[in-house]
């Protein structure tokens, strides 16, 4: 009997989020019909922009726009602070620091039908956040720049890209503000190109517990260095204060994760040796003996 009545209530259950989704579907369909879609430059362009002006770049995505409405994500607690930095980040209008925004609301023709049904639920719940936040007279670079492998239709474009990233810091010193066990570029050839690597290495999660520390410890290096970061929705808001503070920083997202499916030849989203991969359920991750990465790492604040 126990079994039966679970099966009802699951099937009432599947039914009714089922009609919810078809509710927020049509309503979409009716409120995208009336508005004006934002202007977001391609991907190649996006990174020239970084790779030949020295501009800094933060990106906002699915988990960043939650964020900003208030909403919670699997490894980052919507914090007053995170909130307030993220929309002080997107209505931001430095110079010199380009906010990029998930290429989603046009054409999506380049990504692959699973991408299109996440994006296609995503927006028609959060297209009415991005819009209120979003401006219509301004002109938002890419923030899919960093994801350019494992939802593209046609993966052949990816090493074009990537190449056109080692260029942004060929022969810079670059320093890492990461999560501590991201390890990006361990592994693989991502970074060889940099005169010099060290690592600032933050929370694997909830990282804007530490956002004093870490801005106050990136800001006693030297102007020159590029920071490059990836520390989920915290390296968007970091991205902006280092620019204000007079150096380079570009949020890379999952630049490093992508970078090893494309070399892998990854067919879906794939756990990594040593490596916190959230999207891909996780790993157990291990020590890395890798003497090179040790001796990179500069600050732990976690």
């Amino acid at each position: 009997m126990k079994s039966l009545l679970l099966k009802i209530w699951n099937f009432l259950y599947d039914a009714r989020k089922s009609l919810a989704e078809r509710f927020w579907y049509v309503f979409d369909f009716f409120y995208r019909s009336f508005t004006t879609c934002p202007k977001v430059a391609g991907v190649e362009e996006t990174v020239c922009a970084i790779r030949d002006h020295g501009y800094s770049f933060a990106r906002f995505g699915d988990g960043e726009i939650k964020l900003v409405a208030g909403k919670d994500i699997s490894f980052q607690v919507a914090t007053p602070l995170a909130v307030r930095k993220l929309r002080e980040t997107l209505h931001s209008d430095d110079d010199g620091l380009l906010i990029g925004v998930a290429d989603i609301f046009g054409d999506r023709s380049r990504y692959t039908d699973s991408a299109n049904r996440y994006w296609k639920k995503h927006l028609s719940r959060y297209r009415r956040v991005w819009y209120k936040y979003l401006r219509r007279d301004k002109r938002y670079y890419n923030a899919s720049v960093t994801r350019q492998y494992i939802t593209l239709r046609d993966p052949s474009e990816s090493e074009k890209i990537f190449s056109l990233f080692k260029q942004v810091w060929h022969d810079r010193d670059v320093v890492l503000i990461e999560g501590e066990k991201s390890r990006l570029g361990i592994g693989n050839d991502l970074l060889d190109g940099a005169r010099s690597v060290r690592r600032i290495l933050g929370p694997a999660a909830q990282a804007f517990s530490e956002y004093d520390k870490l801005l106050e410890t990136a800001c006693t290096l030297e102007k020159d260095v590029l920071f490059l970061i990836a520390l989920g929705p915290c390296a968007t808001a970091l991205a902006r204060d280092l620019h204000l503070r007079g150096y380079q920083a570009v949020d890379v997202g999952h630049i490093d994760v992508e970078y090893e499916w494309m070399k892998m030849g990854a067919k879906s989203r794939t756990p990594l040796k040593n490596k916190l991969v959230y999207e891909a359920g996780g790993a157990v991750i291990g020590d890395v003996s890798d003497t090179r990465y040790t001796s990179q790492i500069i600050a732990r604040i976690v």
